[in-house]
């Protein structure tokens, strides 16, 4: 078995993990210091969107254009009075656009970038994109975006419960909002096919989020009946037992997305693929922090709070101090505090702790070797 697999086995079973309730605080804080960045950056420098959402006019030039990109887009705000984005084409063409023209304004530039590209105009294609298409656009985006959110909330709260869907509603806003910040920060043009992409990212955050709430809500049946572990302890293991199962899905994820933006968009030039892949980058990586130390984290924090978890946790830190007591004296504490307990009450606690091998001894027995 490989070292992942043999890591993972033991994750599952308990053997090892990391205390990611526990440390929950810390999480909070990252991830408000990065929303609140990813809010600046929003508020600040604002979103650059892209022609569909604003309107404009698109120039495509023949391929034996000889000027450079920046010359090109030096050509096109002089002739629009606008900022102009220009993209090199995989045939030796230009892509032009410019956004925010009158429709009828756009024979004037293509006129005028005939004269400077040194091209006949009727090589040049040019097409028109009214701002009430893109305005379009953008209702059916906050549309849709609003109308999954609600499905997922429902969904959650009728499957599993309503501090789970409640969780995951939050994830999900996080996701959103550090993936439009980051759009905001590094000023890639916004386009249908970056909403394509965050829907496509909330959908991932969400599966790996299910994962972890199904195991959770599997091993905390009949928590309450037993007294060797609290509910965060329970979801400590939950997120421990899926670790290297959401890192495998994460990664494997990545790697095509970071060849398209890194590759792709940066090495070869293709910059319309920036616009789906950075949305894709940057959700798929905060999708998976935040099922891990946003969500679960959240739902153990709102069940503890619930009476009869206060209860179950005076109970067990009760047990465990009684335990630690009678080790203290050199009794088999663990084994005589717990013995009207099933051995599977519950899973494994996250962490070192007494190994339930020694109950294989003989009880009363020193050494526990036959006689």
């Amino acid at each position: 078995m490989s070292k992942l697999g043999n890591l993972g086995a033991r994750l599952h079973r308990g053997e090892i993990g990391y205390d990611f309730v526990k440390n929950r605080k810390i999480w909070y804080g990252l991830s408000i210091l990065i929303t609140i960045t990813a809010i600046v950056g929003l508020a600040v420098r604002g979103l650059n969107m892209g022609i569909e959402f604003q309107g404009g006019a698109v120039f495509t030039t023949p391929k034996n254009v000889s000027v450079s990109v920046s010359q090109a887009e030096e050509y096109a705000e002089t002739a629009s009075g606008h900022d102009a984005i220009v993209q090199k084409l995989g045939d030796g063409s230009l892509r032009i656009q410019v956004a925010g023209i009158e429709t009828d304004k756009a024979n004037q530039i293509k006129a005028q970038l005939s004269d400077d590209l040194k091209v006949d105009a009727e090589q040049i294609n040019a097409e028109l994109v009214g701002p009430s298409w893109g305005e379009q656009i953008a209702n059916k985006a906050w549309q849709g975006l609003g109308i999954f959110l609600f499905l997922v909330v429902i969904y959650l709260a009728i499957a599993f419960e309503w501090r789970m869907a409640l969780a995951a509603f939050v994830a999900l806003i996080h996701d959103i909002t550090i993936t439009v910040g980051i759009y905001a920060l590094v000023g890639f043009e916004v386009t249908p096919g970056t909403v394509i992409g965050l829907l496509t990212i909330l959908g991932y955050s969400l599966y790996d989020t299910v994962v972890v709430f199904d195991s959770l809500k599997e091993q905390t049946k009949d928590l309450t009946k037993q007294t060797r572990w609290t509910y965060s302890d329970v979801a400590n293991r939950s997120i421990n037992s899926t670790l290297v199962r959401s890192i495998n899905t994460t990664v494997v994820a990545l790697l095509p997305v970071a060849g398209l933006l890194f590759i792709g968009g940066g090495v070869l030039g293709a910059g319309m693929l920036n616009d789906i892949s950075l949305s894709l980058f940057v959700g798929l990586a905060a999708g998976a922090y935040s099922s891990i130390f946003i969500a679960t984290p959240l739902v153990a924090d709102l069940k503890e709070r619930e009476p009869q978890m206060k209860a179950l946790k005076k109970r067990v830190l009760a047990k465990r101090a009684q335990a630690a007591a009678k080790g203290e004296t050199g009794v088999q504490g663990d084994d005589e505090v717990y013995a009207d307990e099933p051995e599977d009450a519950a899973p494994a606690v996250v962490g070192p702790r007494n190994q339930p091998a020694s109950r294989s001894r003989g009880r009363g027995r020193p050494s526990g070797k036959r006689r």
